[in-house]
């Protein structure tokens, strides 16, 4: 009976023995593998341990060159082991705390790409970590960060309609030298966003322009009573219903829109550029403020007759109140991440 007793303790002891070889001293292989460091360079590789493992880190230059550093990192950023100007390491033991991921770093600083060859395993604590998967699965996501700001915006914007321009030029026929030209200079207001013009060389092309004047109290008093100045060439300019027609039948004039010194040269008889031309009994049209400076020219090119012409200009402003307020922006940046799936 003591001798079978003795046996039976022998055996279990001997179980013991192999079962801390199988699960806790058997080194299993986590990676034996190479990596190529280009010209002042670093490489980085990536591999997953278990709680209570000791990992084992062999590591040798191909050609025996050193490497400016070796690092092994547990992620996120704490360093746990680096080695300086070295060609070699071997077996090097380092006992994992908590179950993460380990960066295994190689930086070059020579003018020579540098191959590492390298040999990574672990020793499980104990058998419930004997198949850990020590592969880093690698993935995209959104990191999303708040800031506050201050930014301006318009808190009120007045239109102001400003009719700033009534002419009437008169323009002598051919027949009477160096008089049938005629032009005169206007600038726009500063803050003029878009304007308008209605040019007549006709009294039927002025009744024209008093016909829209009644349609626009008639239909569109809701404006007039908001805006004092509304009238047939504000409409134009605001691109709304004007009630001005244009003539078929009447005297004509040759006018030209231009701007800066193209009215010299208008005058002199030399080619100039224009903004818009036309030979007209009337026109009306809606214009972007290019500049703010401009000039009408007018030619007549009937020989005995001269004709008076009536230009009206509009111009519309708005007055903006600008204020500060505090914002909430969102910044969303794409990063990469890292897990293990056990």
């Amino acid at each position: 009976m003591l001798v079978t007793k003795k046996y039976f303790l022998l055996f279990m002891f001997s179980g013991l023995v192999s079962g801390l070889t199988i699960y806790g001293q058997k080194p299993v292989d986590v990676a034996e593998s190479s990596v190529k460091v280009g010209i002042k360079a670093e490489e980085m590789v990536y591999y997953g341990f278990a709680e209570g493992d000791q990992l084992i880190f062999s590591f040798e230059e191909a050609t025996g060159k050193e490497m400016k550093e070796v690092e092994i990192v547990e992620m996120p950023g704490t360093s746990k082991f680096m080695e300086y100007k070295t060609s070699k390491i071997v077996n090097k033991t380092i006992n994992v705390p908590r179950t993460g991921i380990y960066k295994f770093r190689f930086a070059n600083s020579a003018l020579l790409p540098r191959v590492c060859k390298f040999k990574i395993q672990r020793i499980p604590a104990n058998g419930a970590t004997q198949n850990f998967n020590t592969t880093v699965y690698f993935d995209t996501y959104n990191d999303t960060t708040y800031t506050t700001e201050i930014e301006s915006y318009i808190e009120k914007a007045d239109t102001i309609i400003n009719n700033f321009q009534e002419r009437h030029i008169k323009v002598n026929p051919t027949s009477v030298p160096g008089t049938s030209k005629a032009i005169f200079n206007f600038v726009l207001p500063e803050t003029a966003v878009t304007w308008s013009y209605y040019i007549t060389a006709e009294r039927a092309g002025q009744q024209t322009y008093q016909e829209a004047l009644k349609a626009l109290s008639s239909n569109s008093p809701e404006i007039i009573s908001k805006f004092p100045n509304y009238g047939p060439t504000a409409a134009v300019a605001l691109d709304r219903p004007s009630y001005l027609t244009k003539l078929d039948t009447g005297m004509r004039i040759n006018f030209w829109i231009v701007e800066g010194d193209n009215a010299d040269l208008f005058m002199s008889g030399e080619q100039f550029r224009f903004v818009r031309k036309g030979k007209v009994i009337n026109d009306f049209y809606r214009m972007e403020p290019l500049d703010k400076s401009f000039h009408f020219c007018f030619h007549n090119d009937y020989k005995d007759t001269p004709v008076t012409v009536t230009v009206r200009i509009t111009a519309i402003s708005i007055n903006e109140t600008l204020a500060s307020r505090e914002v909430r922006r969102m910044h969303v940046t794409p990063k990469k991440g890292m897990h293990l799936k056990n």
